[in-house]
């Protein structure tokens, strides 16, 4: 597959209504969750991006049909599946593949997953998954592949020792499947788990505490079919304010899912940027102070990422590139990947004002001047941030390994051209 360059004429004032997409991180744990029920299940709303695509191939692999209804309708059967070797150079494309575990151990009593791939932002552990799937009655071994076996799941007690979100998507699907009831404690409570969790009560799951840190699962109900649709990516939303502001252009973000917003507008209010709620819409006005506000007693503010549901990290490149262009001294705290911050440097380069304190902590200083560069997209969020800055900037930008950021946001030249940008896609996208 030819790699991807986006060439992103920037100044470019933008105007108009954006629908996001639905979320990845939701629709990847459904599609997984989709085996294990034998009845038929219809997605709607699913993102058509590269890591979807992948998920795809890999449960049509396990003996599943899965068909595509309509852009971003999904079919999915799993009337018979089998615990097949994976296909290693597709698991080694997403870090989703992980999501497989939990259903097919439910479903087939075994499954040898190839290690995952995914963005390269940092250390991901998996131990939080296996010492789940321990403690719900599998059995689990490494080598070169990981090998978990299970002769019936059985609900248990369980404490995450991070609230990790696959994790939680993981042992969620297991602990469904387990006879008894299991109480999953320090849990991930992302907009993206609790999608997952809705999805199986759609199938017929009994759970509560949706939406918190602990949630009771009454296993081994008995699961029939469904048809769902995913919600919008906050993600994607938090992304378009940051375009809004960077470009100073007016947007309305439709249907938005704004009960999901809260920690992410209090993060841009910190830079000066205020949204307003209409309905199920986002405005973001052209007239923003973009102001930074100092901390009480004028102390330097901070900008940190925490699990939800507070500031996501998803957004923190985003933030930092909307910080360059607002005025003000800002230190930028990224707790949980210690590679995030390394495309910063990029940004520097298209003459931001930016000190990179350590792996995980940056100063910004803004409001600075971004002008044109050559610059490569590392991960999936980087990459839109640097296509928010390319936006922003005097002149043209060169991104190569777009590839990147069309694994997380669905035909997004195309959606942000009809918003006024000029990005063109090298090679132009098949129809």
């Amino acid at each position: 597959m030819a790699p991807i360059q986006y060439i992103v004429e920037g100044g470019h004032r933008l105007k108009g209504a954006i629908e996001p997409s639905g979320n990845k991180n939701a629709a990847l744990p459904i599609i997984a969750a989709a085996l294990l029920t034998e009845h038929p299940v219809t997605l709607d709303n699913v993102p058509r991006i590269r890591d979807t695509e992948t998920l795809v191939e890999l449960v049509r692999s396990v003996g599943a049909s899965a068909e595509w209804r309509g852009r971003n309708r999904l079919a999915i059967h799993a009337k018979e599946i089998r615990a097949a070797d994976l296909d290693p150079d597709l698991c080694a494309r997403i870090r989703a593949s992980i999501l497989l575990a939990g259903p097919l151990l439910a479903r087939c009593g075994e499954v040898a997953l190839p290690p995952p791939g995914g963005d390269v932002i940092g250390r991901r552990r998996l131990d939080t998954h296996f010492l789940a799937f321990e403690q719900l009655g599998a059995t689990v071994t490494a080598t070169d592949k990981i090998e978990l076996r299970a002769s019936g799941l059985k609900g248990a007690d369980v404490f995450l020792d991070e609230p990790s979100v696959t994790a939680t998507e993981n042992a969620l699907v297991a602990a469904v499947a387990a006879h008894g009831t299991t109480y999953l404690r320090n849990a991930a409570s992302e907009p993206h788990v609790q999608d997952l969790a809705h999805f199986l009560v759609a199938l017929g799951a009994n759970i509560e505490g949706i939406g918190t840190n602990t949630m009771v699962i009454h296993g081994a109900s008995t699961l029939g079919q469904a048809a769902y649709a995913i919600q919008p990516d906050h993600i994607e939303v938090g992304s378009l304010i940051g375009l809004a502001a960077v470009t100073r252009s007016p947007l309305r973000i439709v249907r938005a899912g704004t009960e999901h917003l809260r920690s992410i507008r209090m993060g841009f209010e910190r830079l000066g940027i205020i949204c307003e709620v209409a309905g199920d819409d986002l405005i973001v006005p052209s007239d923003q102070t973009m102001k930074i506000k100092d901390d009480f007693g004028g102390h330097v503010p901070k900008l940190e990422d925490q699990p939800w549901p507070a500031f996501p990290a998803d957004l923190m490149s985003i933030a930092i590139v909307t910080a360059t262009q607002c005025e003000g001294v800002i230190l930028m705290f990224e707790k949980m990947f210690e590679s995030r911050m390394f495309f910063v440097d990029k940004l520097i380069s298209m003459g931001a004002r930016i000190v990179l304190c350590d792996p995980h902590r940056a100063i910004v200083a803004g409001p600075s001047r971004l002008r044109g560069a050559r610059v490569v997209s590392p991960d999936i969020r980087a990459g839109m941030a640097m296509l928010l800055a390319a936006l922003g900037a005097e002149g043209t930008s060169y991104i190569d390994n777009a590839d990147q950021i069309e694994r997380g946001y669905e035909r997004i030249d195309e959606r942000l051209n009809a918003l006024g940008a000029k990005i063109t896609r090298v090679p132009e996208r098949g129809r």
